[in-house]
């Protein structure tokens, strides 16, 4: 398959991803079945990001395969702006996941609010012009 369409692919898996997540995040206050799914959904949405990210890059000719390698070359090629935060979010991932009381499940909403949904979006964003260019 076309590595261009590969990459625009993925993206459309994305894009629902996205805003899916977007919609968890615009809740005033989610019960705790929706929090678990909030953080969820960021997990397969930073997944998706990345793999994205990897898409691009493999089309542009880049020959990476590791999630942190990917965030890397991002960042060179300017598709992410805060190289840092995604590794960050790297590393987080599997921790956020494990948000069995209210205090852990608050504490990672907030930080998939403040911190990483600007970052994912930001990326989004980036990608959706190149899709339509």
């Amino acid at each position: 398959m076309n590595k261009e369409v590969r990459w625009k692919q993925r993206f459309q898996n994305l894009k629902k991803s996205y805003e899916f997540l977007k919609e968890g995040l615009s809740l005033s206050s989610p019960d705790r079945f929706q929090e678990a799914g909030i953080i969820q959904s960021f997990e397969f949405t930073f997944e998706l990001s990345w793999k994205t990210l990897k898409d691009f890059l493999e089309g542009k000719g880049s020959s990476i395969s590791f999630a942190r390698d990917v965030i890397k070359e991002a960042f060179a090629a300017r598709l992410i702006k805060d190289g840092h935060l995604w590794i960050e979010m790297l590393e987080q991932r599997n921790a956020l996941s494990h948000t069995y009381d209210r205090k852990q499940a608050n504490d990672a909403l907030n930080l998939i609010k403040s911190r990483y949904f600007p970052a994912i979006q930001q990326v989004y964003q980036e990608l959706e012009k190149r899709c339509l260019d």
